[in-house]
C-alpha cells in the first residue's frame, strides 16, 4: 500500500445515494465494503463526513436563520451521519470509534488527538463528527485539520466525479481533467477543490489531496495502492 494512514472525506450528499435527502442504506453498505477492503490490507483509516444530506448550515443561514445556530445544526447532522456509517462498518465486522468535536458523551467519544491515533494504531476506523466544533468552518476544514493532527499521509476526497476538471464536467462536456495539479495552479485557475480555508491549511502543511470517484467499486483500493485514480493535488 502506498498510503499507510489516510483521512477519507465524504460529503453528506454522497450518503443519499439515489434519494433526494437522508441516508441510503445500500450506499452505506457499499462504502462500508470498500473501507473494509483497505482495512484488511492494513491501511489506517480516519473519516470525516459532511451533513448536507440532513442539514446544511449555510443554506439555513441564507433563509434567515442565525448563522451560528444553523452551523450548530449542521455539525449535529455530521454526528448522525457518523453514527450511520459506524453502524454500517460494524455490521461488516470493522471496529470503529466515533469522536465528536461537540460533547455528546452518550453517543460519541470526545475528540482527543492521542486517543484517536491510538485507535488507528489498533486498526480501528476513527470517524470524526461535529466538524471542528465551531461555526463558520466547513467539514472540509475539519477534514484537513484532523488529517494534520493524526499525521495522515493524504486526504482522499471521495466525490461523484472522477477528479478535478478545468470546469464543471456535468455542465461542460469539453472540460479537461487534470491527473495531477499543484496547489498554486489550483488557486491560479480558480478551481474548486475545497473551501479556501481548508485548501490553504492543506497547502501550508504540504498535505496532498486526491479527489476521486468514491462511487465506482474498487476505486478506494486503487487509490491507496498508488494507482493513478482521480486527481492528485500537491506542491
Amino acid at each position: 500500500m502506498q498510503y499507510k494512514r489516510i483521512l477519507l472525506k465524504l460529503s453528506g450528499e454522497a450518503l443519499m445515494g439515489k434519494r433526494q435527502y437522508g441516508i441510503d442504506p445500500d450506499r452505506l453498505k457499499e462504502y462500508a465494503d470498500e473501507i473494509k477492503q483497505i482495512i484488511d490490507k492494513g491501511v489506517q483509516v480516519a473519516i470525516v463526513i459532511g451533513g448536507g444530506n440532513i442539514f446544511r448550515g449555510v443554506a439555513g443561514a441564507s433563509r434567515g436563520m442565525e448563522r451560528v445556530q444553523a452551523d450548530n445544526m449542521g455539525m449535529l447532522a455530521t454526528v448522525i451521519n457518523g453514527l450511520a456509517l459506524q453502524s454500517a462498518l460494524e455490521n461488516e465486522g470493522v471496529p470503529t470509534r466515533l469522536q465528536s468535536a461537540i460533547n455528546i458523551n452518550e453517543v460519541a467519544e470526545p475528540f482527543i488527538r492521542r486517543k484517536a491515533i491510538r485507535h488507528l494504531e489498533k486498526n480501528r476506523v476513527v470517524i470524526f463528527g461535529g466538524g471542528t466544533g465551531n461555526p463558520y468552518f466547513t467539514t472540509d476544514s475539519a477534514a484537513v485539520l484532523r488529517a494534520i493532527e493524526i499525521n495522515a499521509d493524504v486526504i482522499l476526497k471521495g466525490t461523484r466525479v472522477d477528479g478535478i476538471y478545468s470546469s464543471d464536467p456535468e455542465k461542460n462536456i469539453d472540460a479537461t481533467k487534470f491527473d495531477h495539479i499543484s496547489f498554486d495552479d489550483v488557486l491560479k485557475k480558480g478551481l474548486k477543490v475545497m473551501d479556501t480555508t481548508a485548501f490553504t491549511l492543506s497547502q501550508e502543511n504540504e498535505l496532498p489531496i486526491i479527489v476521486f470517484d468514491m462511487n465506482t467499486k474498487g476505486n478506494l483500493m486503487k487509490v491507496v495502492s498508488g494507482e493513478k485514480i482521480g486527481t492528485k493535488v500537491n506542491l
